[in-house]
């Protein structure tokens, strides 16, 4: 490394207000700082002691509170996604975009050298204005990236996808790497809809990637391979990997009441079933996943926000539930610490909504990993994993509109958890795999290195 790409940087981060764009961006920035560099990470104010235990360099990493600016129809205490219920996103993408003045306050006087970012896509006018580069942040795969950019499909940039573009992929994917009827459908209508004043979810990610000084994604060649070069010759600037972005261990313990739960138990066999922090399911569903649960005749802990239309988790549980399983099952509607979880003896398997952040979380545990894709990027994510990685196994659902049966979770549950079962098998061994391949010694480290390199090639000479 030359001089000048050993001197310290100072790096601003500023991520959607959604546990699972903070949490990656903290991923990232730990990495930063295990090479020196000097991180300002802006977060909503009560978010802040969620995160402290993941903040493993302190003394290099500072957390500035935002402060939620009010909008009409947000309630008071409400600060990230995991607050509201999904029709109301956009107003926390207002309040966020709100925050402009805050953001451009501190920026004059922190003066970093850049700035990294996800959906406030007027942050690079701000860094512009204060001679910093900006760095869009994708904190998810290549492959949804691709997947979801219409330029990939020969489109023009602000082409309007339809759910016929998107049930197929663009060409050179994997094969088993397709979106379902009721997916292409949803994503469609996502794309079309309201993010915050009065622009798209598409629009945004549009602007910031015609504004960014440069792309960074959360992946490396050893899973995608192929596409990691394909998504250069879509943008004309600079795409840099920053790895796989592997959570280091948390600076705390298990919370005493889930721990002595868990310890209640034999290894390896309780079912962790999460969906996320945006997650929230119709009542029919959200019972179809718990009853599945209960089918498997395992122990479980279900961490799930109460179902849509329904105030409390205890009033959407089907009748008798609670009784039924009091020996063997806890049901949480809080916020838990997911990688403490998963990383318990007691604990062997995981039902996740296949999230990047829990991808990241999972493939380092030696649970088995079962995928129920709700939305977005996860869709892609489950495939990659089931049908690509072959770590896991994905729920059926029926292709049309997406609807899943007990008996399918239950299965899905009882074929990786059981010993004999040649899938559980084959899943358990790749899983062994991807883990000692992903966790390999300097794999990370020379994903940081060209990580930072390239940032210092983007500022050019001082």
């Amino acid at each position: 490394m030359s001089p000048v790409e050993d001197k310290s940087l100072h790096i601003a981060m500023y991520p959607w207000f959604a546990m699972g764009h903070i949490t990656p961006f903290l991923h990232l920035a730990n990495k930063l700082a295990e090479k020196g560099h000097k991180i300002t990470f802006f977060l909503p104010l009560k978010t802040q002691p969620k995160l402290a235990s993941l903040n493993h360099h302190p003394h290099l990493i500072t957390f500035i509170p935002v402060p939620v600016p009010r909008v009409d129809g947000l309630p008071e205490w409400a600060e990230t996604t995991n607050d509201v219920p999904p029709q109301d996103r956009p107003l926390i993408m207002i309040a966020m975009d709100s925050t402009r003045d805050t953001i451009d306050s501190h920026l004059a006087q922190l003066k970093p050298d850049l700035v990294f970012f996800d959906f406030a896509h007027w942050l690079p006018g701000l860094a512009r204005k204060y001679q910093a580069k900006s760095v869009f942040y994708c904190a998810s795969f290549m492959m949804p990236a691709v997947y979801f950019f219409p330029q990939a499909r020969n489109k023009p940039i602000n082409y309007a996808l339809e759910e016929e573009d998107l049930v197929h992929p663009p060409p050179g994917f994997p094969d088993g790497i397709r979106l379902a009827a009721h997916e292409a459908r949803a994503m469609a209508h996502a794309l079309k809809l309201d993010f915050g004043g009065e622009m798209t979810w598409a629009e945004r990610s549009m602007v910031a990637y015609k504004e960014c000084d440069a792309i960074a994604i959360k992946t490396c060649r050893e899973i995608e391979g192929p596409l990691c070069e394909f998504a250069t010759m879509l943008v004309n600037k600079p795409v840099f990997l920053a790895g796989p972005s592997l959570p280091g261990h948390p600076n705390s313990r298990l919370d005493e009441d889930i721990d002595g739960w868990l310890k209640g138990f034999g290894h390896a066999t309780v079912i962790y079933c999460a969906l996320g922090s945006e997650c929230t399911l119709e009542k029919d569903q959200f019972q179809e996943l718990v009853l599945g649960l209960e089918l498997t005749g395992k122990p479980f802990l279900a961490a799930l926000k109460p179902p849509i239309n329904c105030k409390t988790i205890e009033s959407a549980l089907p009748e008798g539930f609670l009784e039924r399983t009091r020996d063997r099952g806890m049901i949480h509607d809080g916020w838990v610490q997911q990688q403490l979880i998963l990383n318990h003896p007691s604990v062997g398997c995981f039902v996740t909504h296949s999230g990047p952040g829990s991808f990241s979380e999972a493939i380092m545990s030696k649970c088995q990993m079962v995928l129920l894709p709700q939305a977005v990027d996860q869709f892609l994510i489950a495939r990659l994993m089931s049908c690509y990685m072959k770590v896991g196994v994905e729920v059926e659902k029926r292709d049309y509109d997406g609807f899943f049966t007990r008996e399918a979770v239950g299965k899905a549950i009882n074929l990786v958890m059981e010993e004999e079962s040649e899938v559980g098998k084959e899943v358990r061994a790749n899983h062994a795999k991807w883990r000692e391949l992903l966790s390999k010694e300097g794999l990370e480290e020379y994903y940081i290195s060209q990580l930072v390199q390239g940032l210092h090639g983007l500022l050019g000479p001082k």
